[in-house]
């Protein structure tokens, strides 16, 4: 594959809400063959009361959505005591770092936390505020 673009809560957020900078950025990906992923908790984090339930559906049906497994818990809990952070907020960030950091090259996260998210993917991923 050639690369992956990872989507937190905030960037299906607004993929939920037909935001126009998100949706293009998913667009370009998907014409360019890049595997779009998410986790299934960030699913249950995503905004979505003002969206239709059939467009959450719909996105979500285009989207890679990761399960939280043993292991990816594992490689998610490591990452932010590497960087000495701590917290509910670095807990639920570290997940989409850590499918980040095992996606297949070049990846690009869409968050709204480009700072804590640039901390624990390091050099794995791009980041990109949304």
């Amino acid at each position: 594959m050639p690369g992956t673009l990872v989507l937190d809560c905030e960037g299906l957020s607004k993929l939920h809400l037909k935001d126009r900078c998100l949706f293009a950025l998913v667009q370009a990906a998907t014409e360019e063959d890049i595997r779009v992923v998410t986790a299934a908790m960030t699913t249950l984090e995503a905004d979505h009361e003002r969206v239709h339930p059939a467009r959450v559906t719909r996105v979500l049906s285009r989207i890679d959505i990761r399960d939280v497994t043993k292991e990816l818990t594992a490689q998610a809990a490591v990452l932010p005591r590497d960087q000495r952070m701590h917290g509910h907020k670095d807990a639920v960030g570290a997940v989409p770092a850590a499918i980040a950091r095992s996606s297949p090259a070049p990846v690009t996260l869409a968050t709204s936390a480009p700072d804590d998210l640039a901390q624990l993917c390091g050099p794995a991923a791009e980041i990109v505020a949304v």
